[in-house]
C-alpha cells in the first residue's frame, strides 16, 4: 500500500514535514519499530547493520519509531545519534503503509510508491527488500542473514497501542 504524501513524519530533532517533502531528493529505506515490544528490540543490531550497508546510496536510511521523541531517544540510546530517526506516535505513517506487524523494513521511492516491505523478521523477506533497494540505487546489498542475526519471528500488531 502506498502511503499518503501528506502524512507527517517528525524527525528526532523536531522537524515535522509531510512525507512528500522527505522524498524530494532521496528514497526512504525505513525500519519501523514499536519500542514497547521485545520483537523490535531483538532486531535493532541487525537493522543497524542493514541500514548502515545502504549509507551513501540514494536511499535515506532511517528508523521510524512509534512513540514520542523522548521515548524514541530512550529506546534507541546511542543509535539515535547514528541514524535519522522519525517519530510516529499516532502511527499515522504505519497506518498509511498498511502495515500489520512490527518490526518492518520498508522501501519508499521518491515518487511515493512502496517498492518493498517485510513485516516481522524473516531474513529472506528482508533480503528481498534489500535487493530492491540495491537495484534501485545501484548499490550492493548487505548480507542477510549473518551469524548473530536472530532466528525468524513474527512481529507484533502494528496498530496496537
Amino acid at each position: 500500500m502506498n502511503p499518503s504524501p501528506d502524512v507527517v513524519l517528525t524527525s528526532l530533532d523536531g522537524d515535522a514535514r509531510p512525507l512528500e517533502e522527505w522524498l524530494t531528493t532521496f528514497h526512504l529505506a525505513s525500519v519501523v519499530l514499536d519500542p514497547y515490544t521485545n520483537e523490535s528490540a531483538w532486531i535493532l543490531k541487525t537493522a543497524c547493520r542493514v541500514l548502515d550497508g545502504f549509507r551513501g546510496s540514494d536511499a535515506r536510511v532511517n528508523f521510524v519509531v512509534t512513540c514520542s521523541r523522548t521515548e524514541a531517544r530512550a529506546f534507541l540510546g546511542p543509535i539515535a545519534d547514528d541514524f535519522l530517526v522519525y517519530c510516529d506516535p499516532d502511527r499515522a505513517f504505519v497506518k498509511s503503509l498498511g502495515l500489520q506487524q512490527l518490526p518492518a523494513f520498508v522501501f519508499v521511492r521518491t515518487d511515493g510508491t512502496v517498492q518493498g516491505a517485510a513485516e516481522g523478521w524473516n531474513a529472506t523477506e528482508w533480503r528481498a527488500v534489500a535487493d530492491t533497494i540495491a537495484a534501485s540505487c545501484a548499490w550492493s546489498r548487505p548480507n542477510l542473514p549473518v551469524s548473530g542475526d536472530p532466528g525468524p519471528f513474527h512481529g507484533t500488531p502494528a496498530l496496537a497501542s
